[in-house]
């Protein structure tokens, strides 16, 4: 299945370009060729996981020229799941756009283009072209933030452009330490020459902190986070959707390849010092993310927010070092992008049908939206950790290897999170099922300029199957153990 690897990241590049040529013939295509694009790319996915659960990891020598010259795609017992992910994320916004908008060739052309830089990040298996796919993922988000045309859109937009610069500069520059360090580029190559220079070669060294720094902004921990909230919060409820679950979910799993698949736990083990430093930064973005998002009014803000934290529980898990808590932290990585994008699908559907921006707005839309509220709720709960669907198993992870590795104090963090987390979450369905409408919202307009009316069963339908999938993935949450296994013994024999 090399052909399929391949063409995940080809198809949504001529997708992105399709719209720019036939809607100068039949405006309105766009959205058509999005539609197409992503049952493809579902379709794609489920072929290399397919491949990978029957025969292994595998990979794909683009142009022919092997690595480490040449340019590697691979798939795995991780990047295969996350192929999925992304994937059955973006079908799910297609479909949601079609309804809440934005709408225009333009957006599916960005959205497309925006699929094919999160894919390329996830399958390289090349520190120089996850940095392109890196920007290519950067640069189609900065313009899906600013499609909102506001004039706090535009500024959310810029504000993410110079801080993603920024980390994506910090990155490429760590990258060029390595290459002077090496001689190489590919990831396995790369674990195979480090030792040889030496983990505490001061070239080494920089390159892991400018690294790390780089990708810690994509992934937006605390205190890097700042271009976050602002680009959640302006951009429309669909890309807001899309961006919450993906775009940090992918630099995540990169910091992931990053530090396992090239620096190695050895590299940990021999530099303890880089290990505490990244478990400290992460436990302070947990903690000050939870926190953050306790005192928000804004919905989205506190969603960002809440990502904040959660992306800091993702980052703990890789950087404890053991088997247990990393399976913990690509669990959560796996589950928060299910669970936040039905999060932020749901906003959009109270937002359409009633008008809510705040966590006051929310108050009595339980019985009026009964369904919705439901799988708000669901999804509100596996953010918390409770069992069984998808969020209490990464904790959980997360939690057992702190512990088996004599780290009491993140295991300490974890559950704080977890009491922080249900004291947000529990304000807002306290708003939806225990307090009285103080507003009529009867003829309120949603922020994208439709009506109540345009709430459609297909949106409700769309929320409903992510809090289904965030509990069923809670309960084959062993099995995505499993399907991460042989990765992991690479990494830890």
């Amino acid at each position: 299945m090399t052909d399929a690897l391949v063409l995940l990241v080809v198809a949504p590049i001529v997708a992105a370009l399709l719209p720019l040529g036939i809607g100068l013939f039949i405006r309105g295509s766009g959205q058509y060729i999005a539609l197409a694009m992503a049952v493809l790319q579902v379709a794609l996915s489920l072929l290399v996981l397919e491949e990978v659960l029957t025969a292994g990891a595998f990979s794909y020598d683009v142009a022919g020229y092997a690595p480490p010259f040449g340019i590697e795609l691979i798939g795995d017992g991780v990047s295969a799941p996350l192929l999925v992910l992304i994937a059955s994320v973006t079908l799910a916004v297609v479909l949601y756009s079609f309804r809440s908008g934005p709408q225009g060739d333009s957006f599916y052309g960005e959205l497309a283009f925006l699929t094919a830089g999160l894919s390329g990040l996830v399958a390289t298996g090349d520190v120089f072209n996850l940095y392109v796919f890196l920007e290519i993922t950067g640069l189609a988000t900065y313009a899906l933030v600013a499609s909102d045309s506001s004039p706090a859109a535009a500024y959310a937009s810029l504000k993410y452009l110079i801080v993603g610069t920024i980390g994506a500069s910090f990155y490429l520059l760590g990258v060029g330490y390595l290459l002077v360090a090496t001689g190489t580029l590919n990831m396995a190559d790369l674990a195979s020459s480090i030792p040889e220079v030496g983990y505490t070669s001061p070239l080494i060294l920089a390159a892991f902190g400018l690294i790390v720094v780089g990708l810690g902004v994509k992934v937006a921990l605390f205190p890097l986070h700042t271009w976050q909230p602002d680009a959640y919060a302006e951009s429309p409820h669909t890309i807001s959707a899309h961006i919450a679950a993906l775009v940090s979910t992918a630099a995540a799993y990169a910091l992931f390849r990053i530090v396992y698949g090239v620096f190695t736990v050895d590299f940990l083990a021999a530099v303890p010092i880089a290990r505490d430093t990244l478990l400290a930064a992460a436990g302070i973005s947990v903690i000050v993310g939870a926190v953050l998002a306790v005192v928000q009014r804004d919905l989205k803000r506190m969603l960002a927010y809440s990502s904040v934290s959660h992306f800091g529980l993702v980052v703990l898990g890789v950087s404890i070092g053991n088997e247990t808590a990393l399976a913990g932290g690509l669990i959560h990585l796996v589950g928060h992008g299910v669970m936040k994008a039905g999060l932020f699908l749901a906003v959009g559907v109270f937002a359409m049908g009633a008008g809510v921006k705040t966590v006051q707005d929310l108050s009595g839309l339980g019985t009026r939206y009964p369904i919705t509220s439901a799988a708000f709720g669901v999804l509100a709960f596996s953010m918390v950790g409770v069992p069984p669907a998808i969020g209490f198993p990464g904790k959980w992870n997360i939690i057992m290897g702190a512990v088996q590795a004599g780290e009491w104090i993140v295991a300490v963090i974890v559950v704080t999170s977890a009491l922080l987390t249900l004291g947000y979450f529990g304000r807002l369905l306290e708003r939806l099922y225990f307090t009285e409408s103080i507003t009529n919202t009867d003829q309120s307009v949603k922020a994208d300029g439709g009506h109540p009316e345009d709430v459609s069963v297909l949106l409700r339908t769309i929320v409903v199957v992510a809090a289904l999938a965030a509990v069923g993935l809670g309960f084959w949450a062993t099995e995505l153990i499993d399907v991460f296994q042989p990765v992991m013994e690479v990494y830890f024999t």
